[in-house]
């Protein structure tokens, strides 16, 4: 019979009183600890900064924290609210608050040039190419000069032109021409190539959310749009930019985290190689896409979800497999599309709720992430090997301090809002990186749901995914391994300030033997680090 073990709620835990209960046989099988316990090797706990979270509406403080810098293995894109607060006081604080690239709307006037905000010849961006994002959202091929319909309604796509012939005076209304005048990036930013106009985002992110299609029988009309509307940006892009799209992923969860999607299938967008149909080749689809996928043509994956009012809820339960959990949310995108893709992850993150007539109190963006779980998602979406992030917001500029609105549809939004979730945000990636960036060369191992743990001191070990952790509504822990260095972040997400949790951690693979205990203080996002003793050579041979 397999076991699992699920803590017995008394108002404090962490004294070994756990009550064991059988599942049937879908839970994993736990491993009985052989022997004596190994003498355990302490964590040595991250630091935190102490600071006073904002309280004035419309303002955050960057300088919660001091300067750190993102690896250089990963990305963190700005395209939150407010960089215009601090932009003219310097410019590149961002850049050392743990972000590597700016999102063109959040870029400032001085940073490119447009016929609205020329520049004098020979002028160059202060912005490097790294530095430099682009989204394209459904509008921009949606309305002038383009006009392609199918941007915001699918099933248009048997309609819908990939190339005009030469000499078609709607030339302009046509995938293909839609990406050729993204290639002037360059003039943006006075850096084109000699004789060439391209890109020179270091990234760009498609957010059309036009790939549900209503009639199944576009679906290959559909999905050789996908992919052609990458290749030929490709054409028109620097060699080191890399594209990729909100969507399609291979699985969509919609922040749930169902057991059924740990053994789901990719979804058909992401995997359906194109084909000619009778409409795409009247259309002018080339024939060099046939038999790429949507996966083939792009360079990343973006799973993650925006998050709702109840996931922010502590009075409700969560640990149902139906329920919605912020943490087991976060993790399950990351688990189950690492699984489906070997493509890098870049995750879109929101620190407010977003709209949803759906779900209680979630109408208007009006919510902030409560702090663990600000500083909970600027640390838990790293531990599962995600190559970046892009944070965003609703609001772009604001300005502090302004009488809330008369009108009851501007309350609680924008201006109306307080943003100290981003300061908690920037102390969780600070936290982070500022104190272990050295781990993360591109060598470190994510354990992820291997990550071992025990919940009755030591006796018996398991490795559980997120939704296996929510519905037995057990701490989450999940580890880093870089050479003999272990770091490990843990939390009982939704936890009473009052609630103790203890849990205990292990590995034991590489030639290590790793053993330690984790104390936890209410729902505090903890972060600690060890240096991993070594098996000896005579305990090997024993």
């Amino acid at each position: 019979m397999k076991l699992i073990l699920s803590a017995l709620l008394t108002g404090t835990l962490g004294a070994g009183f756990w009550l064991v209960r059988s599942l049937g046989d879908e839970a994993p099988e736990g491993i009985a600890q052989i022997g004596p316990l190994p003498l355990q090797t302490p964590l040595k706990p991250i630091p935190r900064q102490t600071f006073t979270p904002t309280t004035r509406k419309g303002y955050w403080n960057p300088d919660v924290v001091g300067d750190f810098k993102l690896p250089a293995t990963k990305s963190a894109t700005f395209s939150g609210a407010g960089r215009n607060l601090h932009v003219q006081q310097d410019w590149s604080k961002l850049f050392r608050r743990g972000f590597s690239s700016i999102d063109k709307t959040r870029m400032a006037p001085e940073e490119y040039r447009s016929e609205w905000n020329p520049k004098p010849e020979g002028w160059t961006s202060r912005l490097k190419p790294s530095q430099r994002t682009l989204t394209i959202g459904q509008g921009y091929m949606a309305e002038a000069p383009f006009h392609i319909n199918w941007a915001r309604s699918s099933d248009r796509a048997a309609e819908t032109w990939y190339i005009r012939p030469y000499g078609d005076q709607q030339f302009k209304n046509s995938v293909n021409w839609a990406m050729l005048e993204l290639n002037g990036g360059c003039v943006n930013f006075g850096d084109c190539p000699p004789g060439k106009s391209l890109s020179t985002f270091s990234k760009i992110y498609f957010d059309i959310e036009n790939e549900g299609v209503g009639n199944a029988g576009v679906r290959q009309d559909q999905a050789n749009l996908y992919v052609f509307m990458v290749k030929a940006l490709r054409e028109w892009v620097s060699p080191y930019t890399e594209i990729g799209s909100i969507a399609p992923v291979p699985r969509n969860s919609y922040g749930y985290s169902r057991a059924r999607d740990y053994n789901a299938e990719p979804d058909w967008l992401w995997n359906m190689p194109a084909r000619q149909t009778p409409a795409s080749r009247l259309h002018g689809m080339p024939n060099d896409i046939v038999g790429k996928s949507f996966a083939d043509v792009v360079d990343f994956q973006m799973p993650g979800t925006y998050y709702v009012y109840p996931d922010f809820d502590y009075s409700i339960r969560h640990d149902a497999d139906g329920d919605r959990h912020w943490l087991a949310g976060l993790l399950h995108e990351q688990e189950v599309n690492q699984k489906l893709s070997s493509r890098k992850r870049i995750a879109w993150q929101w620190l407010f709720n977003t709209q949803s007539s759906d779900f209680p109190n979630s109408e208007k963006a009006k919510n902030p992430a409560p702090p663990a779980v600000a500083e909970g998602m600027a640390v838990f979406l790293w531990f599962t090997g995600a190559y970046g992030v892009i944070l965003w917001d609703d609001a772009i500029d604001l300005k502090p301090d302004q009488p809330t609105p008369s009108d009851p549809a501007g309350q609680g939004i924008g201006n109306d809002r307080n943003y100290a979730c981003y300061e908690h945000y920037v102390h969780g990636l600070w936290r982070l990186f500022r104190h272990n960036a050295d781990l993360f060369t591109g060598r470190e191992k994510y354990l992820n749901d291997q990550t071992e743990c025990s919940y009755d001191n030591g006796r018996t070990w398991f490795k559980y995914n997120a939704n296996q952790l929510k519905t037995r509504n057990l701490p989450f822990v999940r580890a880093i391994v870089g050479g003999n260095q272990i770091l490990v972040a843990a939390t009982r997400p939704y936890a009473r300030p009052d609630q103790t949790s203890r849990v205990m951690i292990r590995y034991t693979a590489d030639g290590y033997r790793f053993y330690s205990t984790i104390t936890l203080k209410g729902d505090e996002i903890y972060l600690g680090r060890a240096t991993m003793p070594k098996v000896s050579t005579a305990r090997k041979k024993a």
